[in-house]
């Protein structure tokens, strides 16, 4: 049970950070498809300050300082990458799904050739383990279920989560994001910034992607940054849409995604899988199945935002 529980929160929290990231920038308006690509160039960017760190030996004796940095790395790297997304959409006024589609071709080539030219292979696999932990002591059994063998990111992205959920609802900022991604014209007659606000959800995505990026490789790829994330931006936009573009939605749609994953990652290990008799990859499409049996059930419902995807062009209302 410790270790499920456990499991669980390591395949949910990229998705819960990730999908946030995807409920950002379609509050402002602006569609990310790009979340795929965001992850794979944060990923890819914190793990080479992970690398050079541990070959240069810098912060050895402080790894979760270093897990931290390159989370922030990573969310950088990830902002300044969703910037093509942003120009593209908000100043040049393209079609935003054909441009998150380009940034998901182009952000897999550009990991693929700063691999090939800088360690010449194509992925970057760490020379020293990534799993950081932060109690790891002999703790109580409910102490376990939080404690032992966790991941700081875990808890930085739980935090991260909560505030920025607060701040989009709770303040003046966050509410002029939503109004532009609802009603641009009328944010704009009152003196509000479509294009700045956009930009800024865009932005705040990105990072947010990056950073998701990272926790990813992290805690369930051992390390190892290439090319995919194996399709989790594309699950967490899923669950963007399963939570109805709100916190409360994303975190339990996280939640239950990150259970099935956990258990598909587990089924090998489980007495009652083995005795069905059904093939192990079976159980590794169940969290990809139930993503088409939820879109299909919630697509109805859909609560997304009014203006999502439409360029806001400032001299027509």
């Amino acid at each position: 049970m410790v270790l499920i529980v456990q499991m669980t929160l390591i395949y949910m929290i990229p998705l819960l950070i990730v999908a946030l990231a995807g409920m950002f920038a379609e509050r402002s308006g602006v569609i990310n498809l790009a979340l795929e690509g965001e992850m794979i160039f944060g990923a890819f960017m914190g793990a080479i300050f992970v690398y050079i760190a541990q070959t240069k030996n810098w912060l050895s004796t402080q790894p979760q300082i270093m897990f931290i940095i390159a989370m922030i790395v990573a969310a950088i790297c990830g902002a300044v990458f969703s910037l093509l997304l942003s120009f593209s959409a908000i100043n040049l006024k393209a079609d935003q799904t054909i441009g998150g589609t380009a940034l998901n071709m182009l952000a897999p080539a550009i990991v693929n050739t700063l691999a090939l030219a800088l360690f010449s292979q194509e992925k970057l696999v760490m020379p020293k383990s990534t799993r950081f932990a932060i109690i790891n002591e002999d703790l109580s059994n409910f102490a376990k279920l939080f404690a032992d063998k966790a991941y700081i990111s875990t808890y930085i992205a739980i935090f991260v989560f909560i505030v920025l959920s607060l701040w989009l609802y709770k303040t003046k900022t966050g509410m002029r994001m939503r109004a532009c991604g609802e009603h641009p014209q009328a944010a704009d007659s009152v003196g509000i910034n479509v294009y700045k606000m956009r930009y800024l959800g865009t932005t705040i995505s990105g990072a947010l992607a990056g950073m998701g990026g990272y926790i990813y490789i992290a805690t369930t790829a051992a390390g190892t940054a290439q090319s995919t994330v194996a399709g989790m931006g594309f699950l967490a936009l899923a669950i963007m849409i399963f939570g109805n573009w709100k916190p409360v939605g994303i975190f339990f749609g996280a939640l239950m995604f990150g259970f099935l994953k956990c258990i598909s990652a587990m089924s090998s290990s489980i007495d009652a899988f083995k005795a069905l008799g059904l093939p192990m990859y079976f159980y590794n499409i169940i969290p990809y199945l139930v993503v088409l049996i939820v879109l299909a059930l919630t697509a109805k419902k859909s609560g997304c935002p009014k203006a999502e995807g439409i360029p806001y062009d400032k001299g027509m209302r």
